[in-house]
Order: structure tokens, then sequence, then C-alpha cells
């Protein structure tokens, strides 16, 4: 699979004015937190699970069925590394700051959800969300046990009762198994949630933008330990993700969609959890700004470094 160059970052660029549009929302007071709190959660909830619901495609085929199995695997292995990666560096002895345990969710954990299917789904259409779904399910498996973990520092029931409950591990496992055993659902209830999941691009990245809205840059640009964190997430994430799934011989369609995600700035969940389970909410949220403002340099960069040259 070649990445469409043109494409690509055309694409980047509507990303770019609906992330504008989303700022200047949150700038005009069209929308403000608990509005945005409310779209995030119906994103979540019932929006993003649609999306991935309708990604397979209607007619079962053993290539489709192995690049969702390799995905998962992949996801499963990076994440793994990750988590790895970053208690090595996010470690007691040479980072001994507040933000500690929230610096190792920020590399752990980016922007796959909001970010990574706009731009996967519309650069690569099928042949890169079957992956991308199967991706999804090892990410949001991770992020809601072992990114709740980091908060909390135990593990209850609370952990495995969040990962079943997931609408999107539900949906992805539901449309899975449609595809697998052939069976199809009338046509009006697929285009429901097809037209439901068409909605997901411009409100995640609006979501975003309005984030964005409520940043104080001028203070940002002079807490260097947050830039450089979000430098490290932005940096490692791709490296690592590229040539580990390369060494391992994974398909490229696999390798390049998994890499493009781990191009992506840290989850905006980090400051949800933050506030969650009673992290450093503040400072969070402003590693996320940071983080996404860096992307704007470095995933560009980060693809043509690893992909394309």
């Amino acid at each position: 699979m070649n990445i469409p160059l043109e494409l690509f970052y055309s694409r980047l660029g509507t990303i770019a004015i609906i992330l504008v549009l989303g700022y200047i929302l949150g700038k005009a007071k069209l929308i403000d937190t608990k509005a945005n709190r409310y779209l995030v959660n119906l994103l979540l909830t019932v929006f993003m699970p649609a999306s991935l619901f309708v990604a397979f495609p209607s007619e079962f085929n053993k290539e489709t069925s192995d690049l969702f199995f390799k995905g998962l695997a992949a996801g499963i292995i990076v994440m793994l590394a990750l988590i790895a990666a970053s208690r090595l560096i996010f470690n007691k002895k040479f980072y001994k700051g507040e933000l500690r345990f929230e610096s190792q969710f920020a590399l752990i954990f980016n922007n796959a959800t909001f970010l990574g299917y706009p731009i996967i789904s519309s650069v690569f259409g099928a042949q890169g969300i079957v992956p991308y779904c199967g991706f999804i399910i090892a990410f949001n498996i991770a992020l809601f046990s072992y990114g709740v973990y980091l908060f909390e520092r135990k593990i209850t029931a609370k952990l495995f009762y969040g990962i079943i409950k997931n609408p999107n591990i539900i949906a992805v496992i539901l449309g899975m198994a449609l595809f697998l055993s052939g069976l199809k659902l009338p046509g009006f209830i697929m285009d429901a949630a097809q037209f439901t999941g068409n909605a997901t691009t411009a409100l995640s990245i609006i979501c975003i933008g309005f984030m964005l809205s409520h940043a104080d840059f001028k203070k940002l640009i002079k807490k260097w330990r947050l830039t450089v964190t979000a430098a490290i997430q932005l940096i490692i994430g791709p490296v690592l993700t590229y040539f580990l799934l390369a060494f391992l011989n994974f398909p490229d369609e696999v390798i390049i969609v998994c890499t493009i995600i781990q191009t992506l700035p840290t989850a905006t969940s980090l400051g949800l959890f933050a506030a969650k389970y009673g992290g450093n909410d503040i400072e969070s949220s402003e590693l996320v700004a940071i983080s996404t403002l860096l992307s704007l340099i470095t995933m560009p960069a980060m693809v043509w470094l690893l992909l394309i040259r």
C-alpha cells in the first residue's frame, strides 16, 4: 500500500481547516466546556462506534480478515512496547516531577480515536480502516485498563468492566462477527449506522479545535518540560512502531497505518483521565495542547522520514 502524497497532505489541510473552525467556535463561545463534554461523550459512545461497525466490507474475503487480525496483533505489540518505553524513559530516577505518570500516559496513548480515524479513513479507505479496527481494539483495551491503572495505581474490577462495556470494542467485535459469518443486516440499519458514523470526522476535530481555543500559548511556550515530553512522544512513538513492525515482517498496510497513528498528538483523554482519577488535569491538558501544536510539524516530517524517503 502506497501513501498517496497529494491526497495525504490535502487531507491534513482539510483537517486543519476544521480544527480552526473548532478554535473559532470556542473563542466565540458558541461551544462551551459543557457542550464539548457532551460532544466527546457522544463521539465515544455513538458516532465512533457506528463508524467502526460499518468499516468492514459487506462480503467476506481472507485478505481482509488477515489484515484485521494482523492489525490487532500489531496493536498488542505496539502497546506493550510503548508501555515498556514509557516506564524506561519516565522513571523515578530520571524523572522526578509530578507529571511522571501523566507523561507515561502521554507516550503510550495518542489521539488514535479522534484524529486517527478521519486521517486513515479519508486517505486509505477500507484498506486502511480494516487494520485500524484491529489496532483500535488493542488500543482501547490498554487505555481503559493500563491507562486507568496509571492514575489509580491499583487493579480493580472496574478496569475489566470498563473494557467489556466499551462501545468501540463492542462495535468492532460485532462488525467483525457479521463480516466473518457472512450475515447481513437490513440495508436501512446499515445506512443508519453509516450516516451516524459519517459525523465522526468533523465532530472529533472540532472538539480538538475547541480544546486549543482554551490554551494559553504564551504560558505554554515557557513550560519546557511539557514541550520535551510532547517531543519525546511524537518522535519515539512512530520510530519505535515502524522499526519494530518492520523487523517482525508485518504487511506494509499494517506498518503504514500503525506508524501514521503513532505520529498523532497525545490523547485528549489524558486531561479527562487526570481530572477523573486525581492527576494533574491542568498541566495534562496543557501537555495535550503542546503535543497537538508540535504534531503539525512533526507528523509530516516523521511520515516523510519513515514512510516516504
